[in-house]
C-alpha cells in the first residue's frame, strides 16, 4: 500500500509539467490531457521497481505520446474550417508571481501558433530544454536521438522563434489599456481610441471550427480591423457579459451569453507595446473549458 502510495505521488508530482509541456506541444487542453492520462495508464502498468528516474521516464513517455498526437493533429487540422487557433486557457493560478512571469511567455497564443510551424521533435525539443529547462542529454533521450541532431533542433527551433519576435512581455498596464479601449470600441462604436493602440498591419483571426458564425479568413490592416470592431462586433458583442481574464499569460476577455461563454479574444505585441494581433475564438468545444482552472500550464 506505501508503495503504491509513493508511486501515485510520483505522478501527481509529474503531473503539472506534464500538461504544461503536453498543452504547448498540442495547442489543445483536452489533447494535453488525454496525452497525460495516457502516460498515467502506462506508468500504471509499468514496472515501477526497474524505474530509476520517475520524472524523466514520464516526460518521455508524455513527450513521444504528445508528438503522435499532434502527428494526427495536423492531418486534422488540413480539413479544418476556416482558422485554427489553440484552445485559450486560463494562467495557472498556483505559480508564484516570478514563476508565472517565466512561464507566461511560452503560453501566448502568437508562440504556440509560431510553434506550429516546427516540425514535431523540433517543437518537442526546443519546449522540452528551452522553456521546463530539460538538460540536452535527457531531451536526446527522450526523444531517441543522438544528443548533437537535439542540440541541432533546438537550435534551429531557437533561430526561427527569435525572428518571429512572438515571445517576449508587454507591460501589464499596457495591456489593460488596449483591453478597455476594445471594451469601449465594442460597447459604443467609436474607435478612435484603439486606433492609437493598434499597430498600422495589425491582424485579426478568428477560430469558429465551422460551427459558429465567424470570420473564415483573417483581416489585415488597421482600417479594415477598426471597421469590423466598430460595425460588426459592435453590433454582435455590446450586450455580452464582459469578463477581464488571464488568458494564455496575458490580460483578455471572455465574453458570456446567458451564463455561457462565445468567444475568448486575446492579443499579441510588437515590441513597442502596439497590437499585432487580435486573436478571438468561438469554437465551443474550445471555450468549454474556460470554467475550468488551468492549473499546470
Amino acid at each position: 500500500m506505501a508503495a503504491q502510495r509513493d508511486d501515485a505521488s510520483a505522478f501527481e508530482a509529474a503531473r503539472p509539467m506534464l500538461l504544461g509541456l503536453a498543452y504547448r506541444i498540442l495547442g489543445s487542453r483536452a489533447e494535453a490531457e488525454d496525452a497525460v492520462q495516457d502516460t498515467y495508464l502506462k506508468w500504471q502498468s509499468a514496472d515501477r521497481s526497474a524505474i530509476e528516474n520517475p520524472a524523466s521516464w514520464l516526460t518521455t513517455l508524455c513527450t513521444r505520446r504528445c508528438i503522435d498526437l499532434l502527428r494526427s493533429a495536423r492531418s486534422a487540422r488540413v480539413d479544418y474550417v476556416g482558422a485554427w487557433l489553440p484552445e485559450p486557457i486560463h494562467a495557472p493560478a498556483e505559480l508564484d508571481p516570478g514563476e508565472r512571469l517565466s512561464l507566461s511567455s511560452s503560453l501566448q497564443t502568437a508562440f504556440l501558433l509560431v510553434l506550429e510551424r516546427l516540425a514535431p521533435k523540433e517543437r518537442a525539443a526546443y519546449l522540452l530544454h528551452e522553456v521546463f529547462d530539460v538538460s540536452y542529454p535527457e531531451v536526446a533521450a527522450a526523444l531517441g536521438i543522438q544528443e548533437s541532431a537535439c542540440r541541432k533542433l533546438v537550435s534551429r527551433a531557437r533561430a526561427n522563434i527569435a525572428q518571429s519576435k512572438a515571445r517576449h512581455a508587454t507591460p501589464l498596464d499596457r495591456q489593460e489599456r488596449l483591453l478597455a479601449a476594445f471594451q469601449t470600441a465594442i460597447a459604443s462604436g467609436g474607435t478612435d481610441h484603439l486606433a492609437a493602440l493598434l499597430s498600422d498591419d495589425v491582424e485579426v483571426c478568428a477560430d469558429g471550427g465551422g460551427k459558429v458564425p465567424t470570420l473564415l479568413h483573417v483581416l489585415r490592416g488597421k482600417a479594415e480591423v477598426l471597421r469590423f470592431i466598430g460595425r460588426a462586433l459592435h453590433e454582435y458583442w455590446s450586450d455580452y457579459q464582459w469578463d477581464e481574464e488571464d488568458i494564455n499569460g496575458g490580460r483578455g476577455v471572455v465574453l458570456r451569453k446567458d451564463g455561457s461563454a462565445t468567444a475568448c479574444v486575446s492579443f499579441a505585441y510588437d515590441d513597442h507595446g502596439a497590437a499585432t494581433n487580435i486573436y478571438i475564438v468561438r469554437n465551443p468545444d474550445k471555450l468549454s473549458r474556460l470554467a475550468r482552472d488551468g492549473a499546470g500550464a
